[in-house]
């Protein structure tokens, strides 16, 4: 009759007595006495190799990858960003450059991982604003070119949102977050408003009155200058007490409030100085814009109303 063993794995706890004075240190485990089935008394050395080596105490799984964690906390004064770009270029460049073991690799986790996916989101949504403002502009106006005129003032508002944030840091330290993010998202539909003022303007003397470009321009530029700059620094000054007055909570929205007056005050005074010139190249360039709508003029001896040249 023979026997046959089934070999299988399973966990093993050895534990000692404390008042055992022959097991004082971890490498004494070998010699740690084992009874057998057959009531002998063997060492575990006997029955196994005994190894001494560093391991973690508990084996985690992420998406069915063992995965071991290394918590990295930065200070208080320094971004986010800031200590991910150390750690991608200090450390896990240095280590790829050196050579991994096969199937090692580095992912970032936690909040490190949730501000890239928030920063990819937030950047999606800044392109389909620009997108959504500049197609509903080409259906208003019936034209891509002017538009594209009026887009000019993003950027320029960007820039200024770009200040204003500086001047911040120079009192106190505001980082990059994704509040200060969405300021420059919610400017995208403010700065605009200011040249769809000038163009709209403009075109209605060249349409309705007959004027040549370049007076139609500047009459509506002097029209529009007084309410642009009257809209501009309501909003600016009713944003400068949540950027300089500390309370509770307002740390979170100083940096926002920050790139909306910095972005606010720059579009006003540079769409005035560049939306004007632009506009008045391309309707010298593309003089069917200005006549896609020819204005109606009567005689003196009551004739029938006749297009104008």
């Amino acid at each position: 009759m023979h026997r046959r063993w089934v070999s299988s794995r399973f966990d093993l706890t050895l534990k000692g007595d404390d008042t055992n004075s022959d097991i004082q240190r971890t490498q004494d485990i070998g010699a740690f006495p084992v009874v057998t089935q057959s009531g002998q008394i063997v060492p575990v050395e006997a029955l196994a190799s005994v190894t001494v080596t560093a391991g973690p105490t508990e084996i985690r799984h992420r998406e069915r990858l063992r995965t071991v964690t290394l918590e990295v906390r930065p200070s208080n004064e320094l971004p986010l960003e800031t200590a991910l770009e150390i750690l991608e270029t200090d450390v896990v460049a240095v280590l790829e450059q050196g050579g991994l073991p096969p199937g090692v690799r580095f992912t970032p986790s936690g909040t490190a991982d949730q501000l890239t996916q928030t920063w990819n989101a937030i950047s999606i949504n800044l392109v389909i604003a620009l997108l959504i403002v500049f197609l509903v502009m080409a259906v208003l106006f019936e034209s891509f070119i002017l538009p594209m005129i009026i887009m000019i003032s993003v950027p320029v508002a960007v820039a200024g949102g770009v200040g204003g944030l500086a001047a911040l840091n120079l009192i106190q330290t505001q980082p990059l977050d994704m509040l200060t993010l969405l300021g420059f998202v919610i400017l995208v539909g403010i700065v605009v408003n200011n040249a769809i003022l000038i163009v709209h303007q403009s075109l209605h003397r060249l349409r309705e009155d007959g004027m040549e470009p370049k007076a139609a321009i500047t009459e509506a530029t002097r029209n529009r200058i007084r309410p642009i700059f009257m809209s501009t620094l309501t909003s600016v000054f009713g944003m400068l007490p949540l950027v300089l007055f500390p309370g509770e909570g307002s740390e979170l929205y100083r940096g926002l409030g920050s790139v909306v007056v910095g972005g606010l005050a720059t579009s006003a005074l540079l769409t005035l100085l560049t939306v004007p010139p632009l506009l008045g190249i391309v309707l010298r360039s593309l003089p069917a814009i200005a006549d896609e709508t020819p204005p109606l003029k009567v005689d003196g001896e009551g004739n029938a109303p006749q297009p104008a040249e």
